[in-house]
């Protein structure tokens, strides 16, 4: 079994044949889908695939920073809201992010602030985004130092000096997708380097689709190259990465026993 720990299966890419979609994954072996939350607008048409896929669907709740405006207090609201109606696998996608959204840049940062509280309020792993961001989103991870902060930085994009900083602050995994297949991605010798426990699998689908189909739509069935790719880099067998990055995510996001 594989989980796809990341993909955005509310967005219109998938509206005429997300039946398809899920059926071709499950094929492939991914057999557990994470939806990140990214704005109330986005909430409901993702609770509704919930509804549709209990057993396979399974939401994490967040307010993306490039999502982040001067109403950011209004949807952090929202969303503290349905924490207190429902269950949710992880707070996310939230984080910092300097490249798309750089007006709101400390509103981004108490956004993130609040929904780390949030996460250590209701005992859930965080799905963070950084893209052009990690100093800023150190900054605020200090003030947590020793608070036992768990999650993934989702698409990580940084040295492995850089994750080694992430796991100071706690139990961090690096989200892996697609990117780890481009011939020059500085992200396969992270990965080469890396402990494979250290690694959760993700496609962030309909985006950043793996080498041969980049430029196309990505989604949860390609990441059968994502494993094949992490094998090689690991020098294993892709039972070895499916069988270990699955009881990481398994764990992380406390899905043992659903679905």
């Amino acid at each position: 079994m594989i989980i796809d720990t990341h993909v955005h299966l509310a967005v219109d890419d998938f509206a005429n044949d997300l039946p398809e979609m899920l059926k071709r994954a499950q094929v492939a072996g991914v057999q557990k889908f994470i939806i990140p939350g990214v704005d109330r607008d986005s909430y409901f048409k993702m609770m509704e695939l919930v509804r549709r896929y209990p057993d396979i669907c399974f939401p994490a709740i967040g307010l993306h920073p490039i999502d982040v405006f001067a109403n950011w207090q209004e949807e952090l609201d929202f969303l503290e809201e349905q924490l207190s109606q429902h269950t949710f696998v992880a707070i996310g996608e939230t984080g910092m992010d300097l490249y798309h959204n750089k007006e709101f840049v400390a509103e981004q940062r108490l956004a993130f602030e609040r929904q780390i509280n949030l996460a250590l309020r209701y005992d859930l792993p965080l799905i963070v985004h950084s893209r052009d961001a990690f100093e800023e989103l150190f900054a605020v991870l200090d003030k947590f130092k020793g608070k036992a902060l768990r999650g993934v930085f989702h698409a990580f994009s940084g040295s492995i000096e850089i994750f080694r900083r992430v796991q100071k602050y706690g139990d961090f995994k690096m989200g892996i997708g697609g990117v780890v297949t481009f011939k020059n991605a500085g992200l396969a010798n992270v990965v080469k380097n890396s402990e494979l426990s250290d690694v959760i699998l993700e496609t962030d689908a309909p985006w950043l689709s793996p080498v041969p189909f980049r430029g196309q739509r990505n989604e949860s069935a390609h990441l059968s190259y994502i494993v094949a790719k992490i094998a090689e880099l690991k020098d294993c067998l892709r039972e070895e990465v499916e069988e270990t990055t699955t009881r990481t995510a398994q764990t992380l996001f406390k899905l043992e026993g659903k679905g």
